[in-house]
């Protein structure tokens, strides 16, 4: 038995790169593609994510663009995109569906910014949960001899090494996050 510290950097890096995309979902003043990500649109009977029945475009910082592929499907998109819980107001032109994303109020952002520091934590302690698991393993593989204690400090230090950058990863993003809610 050996502990494989790259395959916990992978499963570190895994709560890092959900943090990415959880901060892009995050509506800055900004317009992203991704905000659009959770939109449900009601279709033939079910629910489909948007990406699957339009193309979105971001033609301008406070604009997005869906081009609906079937005309018929406008209206659904548009409900969709309004009932979405974004604060959004799309503007139908056909089967393009403008988008206009309106700036942030100083207690909207404020309440964003809690958020983002939410998400960071769930990442923090995603991130400490794979490094609990890592340790454990070290423990074990020293109670049955498997490693000697300096092995195991060594190990250790690894852990706790990839454990901290990691983390200051997580750390970075949140600070790029709050600076950009807070100066849009």
């Amino acid at each position: 038995m050996s502990i494989d510290i790259n395959d916990l950097r992978r499963r570190m890096q895994g709560a890092l790169d959900n943090l990415k995309e959880e901060f892009t979902g995050l509506r800055t003043g900004r317009a992203s593609a991704g905000m659009l990500e959770p939109v449900q649109v009601e279709m033939y009977g079910s629910k489909m994510p948007l990406n699957q029945v339009a193309t979105i475009n971001v033609p301008e910082p406070r604009m997005i663009s869906v081009q609906v592929w079937d005309a018929s499907a406008a209206k659904a998109v548009e409900k969709a995109i309004r009932d979405s819980g974004l604060g959004l107001n799309p503007q139908p032109e056909g089967a393009v569906i403008r988008v206009p994303v309106p700036e942030l109020n100083e207690e909207r952002r404020q309440e964003l910014t809690k958020v983002a520091g939410k998400y960071a934590e769930q990442a923090r302690i995603s991130v400490r949960n794979v490094r609990r698991d890592g340790m454990d393993m070290l423990k074990k593989m020293q109670k049955d001899n498997d490693i000697s204690e300096d092995e195991h400090k060594r190990l250790s230090d690894e852990v706790q090494k990839v454990t901290d950058e990691i983390i200051g990863k997580v750390d970075g993003l949140l600070a790029d996050k709050e600076k950009d809610i807070m100066t849009i």
